[in-house]
């Protein structure tokens, strides 16, 4: 068995830290509204919901750090997680749409977003199903269309929900693992030119999505429409300067930027915090890449090192995206920023994910021999 090493204490402190941020940030965007919405009786129902699951994802991220990973290199449990997400997936289709989107299990006041969860469950069957077959990773029939199944149960599942944002997470998760692999850089590129197509095609057909694409290019044009949320969110970080107006300061929540407490939070802290503020954040998501990367680099097994590289790809990749968005680098997505954003889902899995990565951190550099894995593949990319 591979020795144990010490918590990487410095990733869970950025993760923690970042998810703490992220619910003062969210308080400071949605004090208004929740006075509003409770009829002027509470400025803190987001808030309190917030650090609420902040700390459930937090103590999650702590006792999953203490686990031995490796307990998921298992054909039945990763037949489980994707089954239990398949299942999640389907069932958002009975439940009532929210802006036009149908993405949430409800019950009671709180709600699961199970695409958040198809992002740690397709890096766990991939990382499990290229150690399996480490042999045959260029195999089209054996090891490229099992893979490919699985994005597409999953992706697919999650584009019918009309969730192109985090339809394409998944598709770099793909990459990123399948890669790493030792996959051939033909049948990558192949993979990548149907993911292109399709992504076409699904802008193509979606008049909501084109219309997201026509304000990207002009936002100004479209600014009483499709373009209003961009713009207000270039004003509001344009406003903040170097220092930002002040925490709890900015002007932009107040009922000028749309849910300014989700998807559009980054705009708020660039307000409130300025250029400072936002670098910090990017800074801390640099970090976050660096600590989690080295653990999947240093895992003493393969299977350790296509699911760190797989989780720690979705939440930069994510981050990213929603960064582009806030800025106009990218059209509108609709994607949380990971950890910062209002969402039990987002927060919760975000903090399971980083103790997954704690948990490989934790026997990192322990020799191949121990694991009984082969650590990388031995094909060649041709």
């Amino acid at each position: 068995m591979a020795e144990e090493r010490r918590t990487d204490w410095f990733m869970f402190g950025l993760a923690a830290g970042l998810a703490l941020f992220g619910t003062l940030m969210v308080y400071s965007a949605s004090a208004m509204i929740a006075y509003r919405e409770s009829q002027e009786t509470s400025q803190f129902g987001y808030f309190y919901k917030q650090l609420t699951f902040a700390l459930i994802g937090i103590a999650l991220m702590w006792t999953i750090s203490r686990f031995d990973y490796r307990i998921l290199n298992n054909r039945g449990i990763v037949y489980a997680i994707l089954a239990i997400t398949s299942l999640m997936l389907l069932a958002v289709f009975f439940f009532p749409a929210i802006n036009g989107a149908k993405r949430w299990i409800r019950f009671g006041g709180f709600s699961v977003q199970p695409s958040e969860i198809a992002k740690l469950a397709l890096p766990i069957f991939l990382a499990w199903f290229l150690t399996k077959n480490d042999g045959t990773v260029g195999d089209l029939k054996q090891t490229v269309f099992p893979c490919l199944l699985g994005l597409l149960l999953l992706a697919g599942l999650v584009m019918a929900e009309k969730d192109l944002g985090t339809t394409m997470v998944l598709c770099a998760v793909f990459s990123a693992v399948y890669f790493a692999a030792g996959a051939r850089i033909l049948h990558i590129a192949s993979v990548a030119a149907v993911m292109v197509i399709a992504g076409a095609a699904a802008l193509i057909f979606a008049p909501w999505r084109v219309a997201r694409l026509m304000a990207f290019l002009d936002p100004y044009k479209y600014s009483d429409d499709a373009g209003y949320q961009v713009v207000q969110s270039l004003y509001a970080i344009g406003s903040g300067g170097v220092f930002g107006e002040g925490f709890a300061q900015g002007q932009a929540k107040l009922f000028y930027l749309p849910y300014p407490y989700s998807d559009f939070i980054f705009s708020v802290v660039g307000e409130e915090l300025g250029l400072l503020g936002t670098l910090a954040v990017v800074l801390a998501f640099a970090l976050l890449f660096w600590r989690g990367t080295r653990a999947a680099m240093l895992a003493p097994d393969r299977f350790g090192m296509l699911l760190g590289i797989g989780i720690i790809t979705g939440l930069i990749v994510q981050a990213l995206f929603n960064i582009s968005v806030v800025i106009s680098i990218l059209p509108a997505k609709g994607i949380p920023l990971p950890f910062i954003s209002y969402g039990g889902s987002s927060v919760v899995v975000s903090l399971v994910a980083i103790g997954l990565l704690l948990s490989i951190s934790r026997f990192a550099g322990a020799p191949e021999r121990e694991s009984g894995v082969r650590r990388t593949s031995t094909r060649r990319r041709r």
